[in-house]
């Protein structure tokens, strides 16, 4: 483990980054290593989206890291020490799922619901894990890479419609 202020231990894996460190935790210790970060004085959870490797099984991950089809991605930001980290967790495909990270910090309730809405990842424990960019009666999830194209028929407004 890294000591000192500012220090980012790891779980499973740290990889060098020219923007921050790349921690990568299994989907067991994902809410609780990000509670760790959050105590550590990363006070803001900049961004939170899922990821979707279906075309990329073989993609290079760090050495004790398991490839899944899904992956959640979280960037934290210190304000106070000028600081950012970046969490991977992989998520598999028969159980979609992850903890909430709403407790720890509520300005992720829109990200999560978007990771959710686009690739069927599911944040266990959060209040209101709905639809927040497709109709609430849309089948799948478009960002999915096995989604069908083309399935929605385009209309313009004021179009002449057909002959």
């Amino acid at each position: 483990m890294t000591e000192g202020p500012g220090a980012v231990p790891t779980t499973t894996s740290v990889e060098p980054s020219a923007a921050a460190p790349l921690v990568f935790v299994a989907r067991n210790e994902y809410h609780d290593r990000v509670a760790q970060l959050k105590a550590e004085g990363f006070e803001m959870c900049a961004d939170l989206c899922a990821v979707d490797y279906l075309s990329h099984p073989a993609r290079r991950l760090p050495e004790g890291v398991v490839g899944e089809r899904f992956e959640v991605v979280v960037n934290l930001l210190s304000l106070s020490m000028k600081r950012r980290v970046r969490i991977r967790v992989q998520v598999p495909e028969s159980d979609p799922s992850v903890p909430t990270l709403f407790d720890l910090y509520p300005g992720s309730e829109a990200m999560e619901r978007e990771a959710y809405d686009m690739h069927g990842v599911v944040f266990t424990g959060h209040p209101d894990l709905t639809r927040i960019l497709m109709p609430e009666d849309w089948e799948g999830h478009p960002l999915r890479k096995d989604y069908g194209v083309g399935r929605v028929p385009v209309q313009f407004k004021e179009a002449p419609g057909p002959r």
